[in-house]
């Protein structure tokens, strides 16, 4: 009791000292709730943005993907186009989203081709050219598509190695053999209920998009003991479309609801759809409740407030782009609309800012009191989700635009490593290859010819000087990622042209900008992160011009030294013991 007393006061200005550095509130100690499906919210990141062609201010249609595992492959790969004879088949491989393997044993790839499954299906006459990492993400025919795991009921999944698809291959295989988002859903749905679902993946969601219109497709797999020879689907799926004037967010959670199926420009789904729920106990026609997709193969618990921000992101993005809805933290996620009409349209750069987003200002913002430290540093503070985040490998938006040929009109641009130290590089869809230090690289080898080391060389270097080196990384943006939309203009107005007269030669022109732009970039930040640990060398500022070092402006702020010095008083008694 004495040590209360005598420490009280202590707490009382350490708390003082929060609320003055920033308006610490109590709900934030919350522990979050635990989920209804298999999807944990502090392990999953990938926050999807999809907008619609009237929603965007040229027209385009937008999506895009983060892929967040931090130990995940990041290197890219261009699969040409080819040419079939007929009777040719194609053989179908186990692929694991999180697993790689060495670059000595030839990396992710190529263990990938060790892992055939039994299955091999028809050949077309032509497949098409695409881009592809973890997933595809874009081909030369402008289908684009964006990832997110979204998780099921645990009792339909299936980690037997029976199905012989799961989520990359799905998307690889939509990407060489359809043109349209409808093509891809109807065949990725069908080939998933002949072969079945499943093994190294669980439920997911996929942003599938063409210059027309953009689609949610969500998948599950039908439990363990399913096997081919049973005659009944071996997936359950659902589709719909975001409206051409609304924007829709995935993020990690499943967000289609009610199906009306009776109306197939908005709707799609497996035969099974509601029928295998039943069959599983999981929904009850005689319950008088209608059937929910979510509801029934995906619960989510909880809302932005009750979660303590670790379900905050959804909340987030609509509060972003429809701050005139009013959405409320506390409105439970499964509440939130399939999609929404934002206030305003969306250019491509306003959705890059969207996935930098760290909830700035929020309520969850990872700043407040003591969070970011001296330099307020967002990435320290792990106690919310945020969409922008700190171990993600890359994050890619994909453009499909109709107003011009195909293999000019797509786009993907790809920010490897963390958003907020990174920067876009365009990538045409019609580009025959990528550049090539995106090709290698690996978590655990540093790399000098990878493009993605050269961003983790600047992210390393903003970290411990946070609040001054993203200013540096910024200023380099504006050069680079701002320059690239007007470099990205000019190009497309001379491919346009030279389609016209010669489709090869265009094709030949984006793949030489794509190529050259992408080594600039990445030149320019192996440059800026030694520009970086220069300056700001011992945690000082270095001027080179000057030929001196002082004290870094935005250092050790005098409402942080209040902090540590209450805190020392507070922590007393156990040093003394």
């Amino acid at each position: 009791m004495t040590f209360i007393k005598r420490t009280l006061p202590v707490l009382l200005a350490v708390a003082a000292v929060f609320l003055v550095a920033g308006g610490l509130t109590l709900e934030r100690s919350q522990a979050p709730s635990s989920p209804a499906n298999a999807t944990d919210p502090a392990g999953e990141a990938c926050t999807v943005i999809m907008v619609g062609k009237d929603a965007s201010t040229d027209g385009s249609v937008m999506s895009t993907h983060a892929a967040d595992c931090g130990v995940c492959d990041f290197t890219w790969r261009h699969v040409p186009a080819a040419d079939h004879k007929p009777g040719e088949m194609r053989r179908l491989y186990n692929i694991d989203q999180i697993r790689t393997w060495p670059p000595s044993q030839g990396g992710k790839w190529a263990a990938v081709l060790k892992d055939p499954t039994a299955v091999e299906i028809p050949q077309p006459a032509r497949t098409y050219a695409y881009h592809h990492s973890i997933f595809g993400y874009i081909n030369d025919q402008q289908l684009a598509i964006g990832e997110s795991t979204i998780g099921n009921v645990r009792k339909i999944g299936n980690q037997t190695p029976t199905p012989a698809t799961n989520i990359s291959q799905l998307t690889l295989l939509a990407m060489e053999r359809c043109r349209t988002a409808r093509e891809a859903i109807r065949l990725m749905g069908s080939l998933a209920e002949k072969y079945g679902y499943g093994y190294h993946d669980g439920g997911e969601m996929l942003a599938v998009s063409d210059p027309q219109e953009i689609w949610v497709f969500e998948i599950m797999p039908v439990g363990p003991l399913w096997t081919p020879a049973s005659g009944k689907p071996g997936a359950v799926w659902a589709a719909q479309r975001v409206p051409d004037d609304h924007v829709a967010v995935c993020t990690n959670e499943s967000i289609i609801g009610r199906l009306d199926l009776g109306k197939p420009d908005e709707f799609m789904a497996s035969a099974n759809v509601e029928s295998y729920a039943v069959e599983a106990g999981l929904y009850d026609p005689k319950s008088g409740q209608p059937f929910s997709w979510k509801k029934a193969y995906s619960p989510t618990e909880g809302s932005a407030a009750s979660t303590g921000g670790r379900r905050s992101r959804t909340w987030r993005f609509y509060d972003l782009v429809a701050p005139s809805r009013h959405f409320k933290p506390e409105t439970p996620n499964m509440d939130f609309p399939f999609s929404v009409k934002p206030d305003r349209k969306l250019s491509a750069a306003d959705v890059m800012a969207l996935t930098r987003d760290k909830s700035e200002g929020s309520i969850f913002d990872p700043v407040l009191g003591l969070r970011g430290g001296p330099f307020k540093n967002p990435n320290y503070y792990k106690g919310t989700r945020l969409i922008s985040v700190s171990n993600v490998e890359y994050t890619t938006l994909t453009q499909c635009r109709s107003w011009l040929p195909a293999p000019v009109g797509g786009l993907v641009w790809v920010a490897l490593g963390a958003q907020d130290t990174s920067c876009y590089i365009p990538l045409y869809a019609g580009a025959t290859d990528v550049p090539a230090s995106f090709k290698v690289g690996d978590h655990f080898e540093l790399d000098r010819r990878s493009a993605r080391w050269a961003f983790d060389y600047v992210d390393f270097h903003v970290q411990p000087a946070y609040n001054a080196a993203i200013e540096d990384v910024k200023a380099a943006r504006k050069t680079w990622e701002e320059g690239a939309f007007a470099k990205v203009a000019e190009a497309d107005t001379r491919a346009a042209e030279l389609y016209k007269r010669s489709p090869r030669e265009a094709v030949k022109y984006v793949t030489g900008f794509t190529l050259a732009n992408a080594q600039s970039v990445v030149d320019a930040w192996w440059k800026l992160g030694d520009d970086l640990w220069v300056k700001y060398n011992h945690l000082a500022l270095y001027d080179a011009e000057k030929r001196r070092s002082g004290r870094i402006p935005t250092a050790n702020p005098d409402w942080w030294n209040r902090a540590v010095r209450a805190f020392d008083v507070l922590s007393e008694p156990e040093v003394r013991k």
